[in-house]
């Protein structure tokens, strides 16, 4: 069992970037694009308006996304990054970046999928071991999360040998890769 030695990102940062399903993707090509207009992002990802906007608002409340004060020409980007929020999108960028070379979607991973990345990168780790790591997520979702990333060859189930046989959770190759671009 080898330990992974890197620094992962703050808890809140990683919450913050599950907690809407387009946040993570959005603060990619913000950064990478150094800002954006509300119609190239929506035509970026296939977004419906109400969706931007509820993914924008999220971002505005956690200080990371600003409108741009110097709007007004076509060509300018209507939304920025924050400094704050320029952390975060270096952070998105590499997540997206080794998400795509892995050929992972935006909704092929339920939101517990990165946390659980992070609470499984140091070591295997019991079913109760994780959901202590991972509060408040529920049984029921951290069970199903498991089973996806199982089924994606993110995370890697074994058997210890006592009696009864105790489910062991780590990190597949493919894992650790993932973990990796979300090392700080």
């Amino acid at each position: 069992m080898g330990r992974m030695s890197t620094a992962i990102i703050p808890d809140e940062v990683l919450r913050n970037l599950c907690a809407n399903r387009w946040a993570l993707p959005v603060m990619a090509l913000l950064s990478r694009e150094g800002g954006s207009r509300f119609a190239v992002i929506g035509r970026h990802y296939a977004m419906s308006p109400h969706s931007l906007t509820r993914c924008l608002e999220h971002l505005r409340s956690r200080g990371w996304v600003i409108p741009n004060p110097g709007h007004g020409h076509p060509l300018r980007p209507e939304y920025l990054l924050s400094e704050t929020g320029r952390v975060a999108g270096a952070l998105s960028e590499r997540i997206m970046d080794e998400r795509r070379r892995q050929g992972i979607g935006i909704a092929d991973l339920p939101r517990w999928s990165l946390p659980l990345v992070v609470g499984l990168a140091p070591e295997w780790s019991r079913f109760g071991e994780l959901q202590a790591r991972l509060t408040p997520v529920t049984p029921r979702a951290l069970s199903q999360t498991l089973q996806t990333m199982i089924g994606r060859d993110l995370v890697t189930r074994r058997l210890e040998g006592s009696f009864p046989p105790l489910p062991l959770y780590g990190l597949s190759g493919r894992g650790k890769d993932l973990a990796a671009a979300m090392a700080g």
